[in-house]
């Protein structure tokens, strides 16, 4: 399993409005590519929560192509959105894991 991992550091000012919409129109899209197969969401703690909460969410793929797929295809687009929408009022920063036990 392939684990793409998005950390986001946002705002308080956007903080509720970001996670609603994350979870009702973004991630929803991300889902509808079909080559997602599942997701969580976490809210880090011990984290400085001064300018805002910081949230990692993992999306789960059943092979390395189909993550490949998604990153070539789909995540501009999904990148694009997300910086429209809210501008400089987060941060993000991606990684990329592997399952291993």
């Amino acid at each position: 399993m392939i684990v793409y991992n998005i950390t986001a550091k946002v705002t308080w000012a956007i903080a509720e409005n970001w996670l609603h919409w994350q979870k009702q129109e973004h991630i929803p899209g991300m889902l509808a590519t079909g080559l997602i197969t599942g997701y969580k969401i976490f809210r880090l703690l011990e984290q400085d929560e001064e300018e805002g909460p910081t949230f990692t969410m993992q999306f789960f793929f059943a092979s390395w192509e189909n993550y490949e797929t998604y990153i070539r295809v789909f995540s501009p687009s999904f990148k694009e959105l997300s910086l429209q929408r809210w501008g400089n009022q987060y941060i993000a920063f991606r990684t990329v894991m592997q399952l291993v036990n």
